[in-house]
Formats: C-alpha cells, structure tokens, sequence
C-alpha cells in the first residue's frame, strides 16, 4: 500500500518524462491543461502511462472530472489501494 505522497511522486516523475515538463512546474495545485499544457492526446498518454503503473484498467469516467496534478494522484491513489 503505498502513500498519497508515494503516488504523487510517481505522478510527478510520469508527467515529467513523458511530456518533458520542468519538476518545478509540477505541484499538486497545477492545472493540467492551463499549467502543464497537457492536451487532450497528452491525456490519453497519461492514462496508458497510469494503467502501466497500477496494473489496472483506467475507465475514461474516473478521469473526467480530473483538472490538476492532485486530482490525477487522487484518483491513482484510490486505484492501487482499492483491494
């Protein structure tokens, strides 16, 4: 079982690889798409990378409502705990 801090730091590591973005600009208030700049093909690329991390199938519905970096470990969080 791992840490909402845990998940955020896998989070923060996926989300700079992937789309190169500046550690300094992650922080768990950072808007994906305003912030980050993260569009909506950038989102599907996160959710493979997410799927890929947790080992379990990601339903579009539970990253609907996601908008910022917390909202993403939120919802990882809830699936690599959810037993």
């Amino acid at each position: 079982m791992k840490t909402e801090q845990e998940t955020y730091q896998q989070v923060a590591e996926i989300l700079e690889q992937l789309f190169e973005i500046d550690a300094d600009q992650i922080t768990p208030a950072a808007h994906l798409y305003q912030d980050l700049d993260i569009d909506s093909i950038d989102a599907v690329d996160l959710v493979i990378e997410l799927k890929k991390m947790t080992g379990k199938k990601i339903s579009p519905e539970d990253f609907k409502a996601v908008r910022t970096v917390q909202d993403v470990v939120t919802e990882v969080h809830k699936l690599l705990n959810d037993a």
